[in-house]
């Protein structure tokens, strides 16, 4: 359940900053020479690729560096959460343990219970926003960089169309795809050989496919980065 948590955490703020910067990506569009498309009645066949910027970006040396020394700067508030959360278990066991005690003795008891769980929840909510928004400039950063590399390869391998598959089908635009159109892999071996980051020594590397992304859910690749989990 926790690892499910932390990757649907990491689905949210990672898609947040894809649309975050959708407008950006759109304006470099207009000023950056594009592809051409095939003619029509030439004859040739328009090649399209697919990626999961949201895994490639996860990938990369330098998103599994970023997003590790994340995790270890939040280390003290989910120390301190879990501190907070401690003190209420304490008191609730003694709350449990006075069952024949006054009302009066009781009273005092869960007026510091709701004390601190209410000191708990805005911890943990002004946590979570901090992390995520933290999360979301660290992948809108690798996210521009990524913009060049990307439209590298495309005028290099002659793409007229690249589509996101971050989001399984039918949340997202493919159907299905096959292995041999995912560039998921490429792109972040070439991202990684342009920024210099070095592979951490236990970081898993991209396979950027599958096989093929089936109807009722695009497959994402077999190895996942470690991620930064939210405070809790």
């Amino acid at each position: 359940m926790k690892s499910k948590i932390v990757g649907l955490t990491m689905a949210i703020a990672l898609s947040a900053s894809v649309a975050s910067l959708a407008q950006t990506g759109s304006t470099t569009a207009a000023t950056t020479p594009t592809p051409s498309a095939p003619t029509a009645g030439t004859g040739s066949i328009a090649k399209i690729g697919v990626i999961s910027i949201q895994d490639a970006i996860l990938a990369t040396n330098e998103g599994q560096k970023e997003f590790e020394a994340l995790g270890k700067k939040f280390e003290p508030k989910r120390n301190e959460i879990k501190s907070l959360n401690d003190e209420i278990d304490s008191l609730k066991k003694q709350l449990d343990a006075q069952a024949n005690k006054t009302d009066e003795s009781r009273g005092t008891l869960v007026r510091q219970i709701e004390t601190k769980q209410k000191s708990l929840s805005r911890t943990q909510e002004d946590a979570q926003n901090d992390f995520v928004g933290q999360q979301n400039e660290i992948a809108q950063k690798i996210l521009q960089k990524m913009g060049p590399v990307i439209d590298k390869y495309a005028k290099d391998n002659g793409l007229s169309l690249i589509l996101d598959v971050s989001k399984p089908w039918p949340d997202g635009p493919v159907l299905w795809a096959g292995q041999s159109v995912d560039i998921t892999r490429p792109i972040v071996e070439l991202y990684n050989s342009q920024s210099g980051v070095p592979a951490a020594p236990s970081a898993s590397r991209p396979t950027g496919g599958t096989g093929t992304r089936p109807l009722g859910g695009a497959t994402k690749p077999a190895t996942k980065p470690s991620t930064a989990e939210p405070p809790k």
